[in-house]
């Protein structure tokens, strides 16, 4: 029998929509949401073109040159990194730099191996905080299991930068065989998701004093690669991985709906989120499925392995609270809607403008 299918009912966006901006950049455009994916439209796109680029996913896949006698490909990304505060509950720029790259990296089924690392030094930047920063990316790269192979350093004057800002870029190798990418996502695929929403733009937020009240709330920033190579091992048809950085799960899911051309049935009591991460959005007015998160991955595969790349998922500490939150469908293509807790659909649009800044 057919399962029934259910009328959506469109309720509003999520977000109210920002006035235009054409002549300068302004916070929304750095959102990871619409005013971000305009900027690259406008801008980099025309002027810089590639096959590469037009993937548009977190990292690049190269086929290395016939005549190396190599298999496989290199996945190869690159990320600037400014948070406010640089230390935070549950980590600080230099470990979010590390993961977010090692992150971006792992997202087409690569094994990260290098990384480089650019840093922009303000003036009067205590040498303390500078070397806790690099005894923390040390140790977030051991625990990847990556090399630092190359790096840069400047310095700006006061007060032209928030202390310190990290770039860097990431290597790594795809095994043959293995076809992982946002365009990927097919029909009847499962939509799996390793743990909570919005633990790291609530860190952070209060750590700056934002919540106007005391929380517990630590950031998930984490490297997913050991994770993503066993789910990768039990689930090797595996089709999209994705990790809901700026812009939250949200934002990411029409990304991923876009690429693939199919449409995405959400549901929204099986997205897991901490009762202190939707106490501070419900009193901040915000929308937890459109906070950052540092540690998280999106998982689609095929319905005939989504068991076993659960199982693979809850084995890892980063992945214990895995769970199914949806699947994929025909139509509405380009579309992700979320069946609510009191049973209605809606449509869950991308982020409009800047929500939270500078949290990753």
């Amino acid at each position: 029998m057919m399962e029934k299918q259910e009328t959506p009912s469109f309720d509003g966006a999520a977000c109210p929509v920002p006035l235009p901006h054409q002549g300068e950049i302004v916070m929304g455009h750095g959102s990871g949401g619409r005013m971000t994916q305009d900027l690259i439209r406008r801008v980099f796109l025309p002027a810089l073109e590639s096959p590469e680029l037009l993937q548009a996913n977190d990292a690049a896949s190269l086929s290395l040159p016939a005549a190396a006698g190599l298999n496989g490909r290199l996945s190869v990304s690159t990320d600037s990194h400014i948070v406010a505060p640089l230390f935070f509950p549950g980590g600080d720029i230099g470990r979010l730099a590390v993961c977010g790259t090692v992150n971006d990296v792992a997202m087409l089924g690569a094994q990260p191996l290098y990384l480089t690392a650019g840093f922009i030094l303000e003036e009067g930047l205590a040498i303390e905080v500078l070397e806790k920063v690099a005894r923390s990316m040390e140790g977030a790269a051991r625990e990847a299991g990556v090399r630092l192979v190359a790096g840069d350093t400047k310095v700006v004057e006061r007060g032209k930068a928030d202390g310190l800002f990290i770039n860097t870029t990431g290597i790594g190798w795809i095994p043959e065989g293995r076809q992982v990418g946002g365009e990927q996502a097919r029909p009847g695929d499962a939509v799996l998701l390793s743990g909570t929403m919005g633990d790291h733009g609530i860190a952070v937020l209060g750590a700056r004093g934002d919540l106007g009240f005391e929380t517990r709330i630590v950031s998930d920033v984490a490297p997913l690669n050991r994770m993503i190579e066993d789910i990768l091992l039990a689930a090797p048809h595996t089709h999209v991985l994705r990790d809901p950085t700026r812009g939250g799960l949200a934002t990411t899911l029409n990304e991923i709906a876009v690429q693939s051309q199919v449409g995405m049935m959400i549901d929204e009591e099986s997205v897991p989120i901490q009762t202190a991460v939707r106490s501070a959005c419900e009193m901040l007015g915000f929308d937890p499925l459109y906070v950052a998160n540092e540690g998280k991955v999106i998982v689609i595969v095929p319905e005939e392995e989504a068991g076993a790349a659960l199982e693979a998922m809850k084995s890892h500490p980063a992945g214990s609270l895995a769970t199914r939150i949806g699947r994929i469908t025909p139509a509405p293509a380009r579309r992700v809607l979320l069946k609510t807790s009191l049973g209605s659909t809606r449509l869950l649009d991308v982020l409009a403008g800047e929500m939270l800044p500078r949290i990753c």
